[in-house]
């Protein structure tokens, strides 16, 4: 084979086994979130499904090209179909518990995947007969390793940013199928490499294009405006984020709102009785909380700038009131020279999914600085009603480790799982306190001095 073939073959598979990498955690974000603990083990996965990959291909001592080009069609496959968006919601729609779906997704869709292309390099050094073996792995690797580089960096900032997950995933499939095909003989015999290559093209498009719900995916969160039945209202519908609802309104007058933003707005509107204020709110879901409220200026941060786009067409039918700022969250509030009367913290990227880095003492302490003096935090958050696991009591513990005691409000007592609201202020202070006991009570002397 020419050299440059060669090389463009191992390209091909480092840009596609990363990029397949790439997308599947992003895959996985409406289903089991984005931290550590998610992305941790599938990478750990991926790479010795890559390592078994190698190995495998170590052992190929004939019919080279042939093998490599049949892995690239399956590999396509597995892409194009595995890495759709609806197989991988119906894969966890149809199996429970969610981490047997993630088990499942890991050895039916990315290990396979892994371990057919991790065999290209191994087998293709067999081809360069005119290099020595340090020189032909050595420069294969090369190849292969500046593939997965421009694979991950592309698809991520550049295809899912402006096309989508669905088009990156297109990207990778319609790679490995060309790849496949210049691997095919030149004459007649070729024949089956491209009816092949046709029906894994074919099956991948009919996954993408299949009829379902519009959904809007972006390289951070699926994006869906879905009607909803409650009694009462005219033309409910849910702003879903990630298969979980962000955010309800109608088109009543006054419009109603989901329980937690109504709370929110009373707090802010009626409690606090700001006015003139400015108001920042981090996650903009679907923008509501500012929705026919002239009495503030709002400023929403979020990273996703789709978001915006979706909201005002197809959720909101107006202009959001206020300005937005496309950002993460924890650079916002640790850059930001701008002073806030309100900071409102509703940053879920699913239904119970907090990303990580804004959940530490840290954040907090940003989110506190970014507050005018006599500031208020309102936090929203998804917790078990009764708050008794170590999830919420750490969180609270966390946040009133920063700003003092906190007013912590449960909305829906009688459910398992509940949005709590808590309030904290910009002049509280963090000092542990002393519980009153039998023998030494000073229970009467702090409340004369409280007043």
């Amino acid at each position: 084979m020419p050299r440059h073939l060669l090389y463009l073959i191992v390209f091909i598979e480092g840009f596609c086994s990363l990029g397949a990498e790439v997308i599947a955690l992003r895959r996985l974000v409406p289903h089991v979130g984005s931290a550590i603990v998610v992305t941790a083990p599938t990478i750990g996965l991926f790479l010795l499904a890559l390592a078994l990959g190698y190995a495998a291909g170590a052992r190929v001592a004939d019919r080279f090209t042939a093998v490599v080009g049949r892995n690239f069609v399956v590999s396509a496959l597995l892409a194009g179909v595995g890495l759709s968006r609806l197989a991988v919601d119906g894969l966890f729609g149809a199996v429970q518990p969610v981490w047997l779906a993630y088990l499942l997704f890991m050895a039916l869709v990315l290990c396979p995947l892994a371990w057919l292309l991790g065999q290209t390099v191994p087998v293709l050094t067999n081809l360069m007969k005119h290099m020595r073996t340090g020189e032909a792995s050595g420069m294969a690797l090369y190849w292969s390793t500046l593939g997965s580089f421009l694979g991950s960096v592309s698809l991520s900032l550049l295809v899912m940013q402006w096309l989508g997950v669905s088009a990156a995933v297109l990207v990778c499939a319609v790679w490995l199928l060309a790849g496949s095909l210049l691997l095919a003989p030149r004459n007649l015999s070729a024949w089956p490499a491209w009816a092949q290559a046709l029906a894994v093209a074919v099956a991948s498009l009919a996954m993408h294009l299949a009829p379902g719900p519009q959904v809007l995916d972006t390289a951070y969160a699926d994006y869906e405006v879905r009607p909803v039945e409650l009694p009462g209202q005219t033309n409910p519908r849910g702003f879903m984020v990630n298969h979980s609802l962000a955010s309800l309104m109608d088109d009543s007058e006054p419009p109603h709102y989901a329980r937690y933003l109504q709370r929110l707005r009373q707090i802010l509107l009626d409690e606090l009785a700001l006015a003139d204020s400015d108001i920042l709110v981090l996650g903009a879901g679907g923008f509501t909380l500012s929705h026919r409220e002239p009495a503030n200026r709002y400023t929403y941060v979020d990273i996703d700038p789709a978001i915006r786009t979706l909201a005002e067409r197809h959720f909101l039918n107006s202009p959001i009131r206020g300005s937005f700022v496309v950002d993460d969250a924890r650079r916002f509030v640790r850059t930001t020279t701008q002073r806030f009367a309100a900071v409102v913290v509703d940053v879920y990227s699913s239904h119970t999914s907090i990303p990580g880095h804004l959940v530490t003492q840290e954040f907090w302490a940003d989110t506190r600085r970014t507050l005018a003096p006599g500031g208020v935090l309102l936090i929203n958050l998804i917790l078990d009603s009764q708050l008794q696991s170590a999830y919420a009591r750490n969180l609270l513990a966390t946040i009133e480790s920063v700003y003092g005691r906190c007013g912590v409000e449960v909305l829906h007592k009688t459910r398992p799982q509940s949005n709590v609201i808590v309030s904290c202020h910009a002049s509280g202070h963090p000092n542990p306190g002393t519980p009153y006991t039998d023998e030494r009570n000073t229970a009467d002397l702090d409340m004369a001095n409280a007043h």
